[in-house]
């Protein structure tokens, strides 16, 4: 395949499973946003480990730093601009889907209780501690992102070729419909 697909949507949603999924199913590459921006925490001096690490104070620690200082989530969106454009990729990223034109965009959309479960389940958390942690990502990424780039994140759903709600399905339903959609748009 040619083309990139970029799987966005809320923390927790699920994102990375999808985007796992179609990587294999389509022979793509997988990438996270998020473990490029890890990575340049760990260039920052954070301790970084565990797909969980964003949720943890550390991971906090370095959204609020992000929030004075732009330049990580520019360097990190240059990158993932200039590698979905080579095609052949699935990439997960909360801003990747407004930076580039073609490929095929996927928001998984979900609730914020549903997302909430699907944290306190994959983490360990409790349920108010999930609750709390999704919702000030998503809050500080939102304000973040508007402020960066001035789109509404997780309002503006006008660059996306689908959007799935994943609040009553599986995330074995997720991905086969993710991969019924990659295949009628290829």
């Amino acid at each position: 395949m040619t083309k990139s697909i970029v799987i966005c949507g809320p923390p927790a949603v699920g994102k990375t499973t999808v985007a796992k999924g179609l990587a294999n199913e389509f022979n793509l590459t997988y990438l996270s946003g998020g473990d490029v921006l890890k990575d340049l925490a760990k260039e920052q001096g954070f301790e970084v480990s565990g797909d969980d690490w964003w949720d943890t104070e550390e991971g906090m620690k370095f959204l609020e730093q992000r929030e004075t200082n732009s330049e990580f989530d520019k360097k990190v969106d240059e990158k993932l601009v200039e590698l979905f454009k080579k095609g052949g990729m699935v990439i997960t990223s909360y801003t990747l889907p407004w930076l580039v034109e073609n490929g095929i965009k996927i928001w998984l959309d979900g609730s914020h209780d549903s997302s909430s479960k699907r944290m306190q389940n994959r983490d360990n958390m409790s349920s108010t501690e999930a609750f709390e942690v999704t919702k000030k990502r998503y809050d500080k990424n939102k304000l973040l992102y508007k402020k960066l780039y001035d789109f509404d994140f997780g309002d503006d759903f006008s660059v996306f070729d689908k959007i799935i709600d994943t609040d009553d399905l599986s995330a074995k339903q997720v991905i086969e419909e993710s991969k019924e959609i990659v295949r009628n748009l290829l």
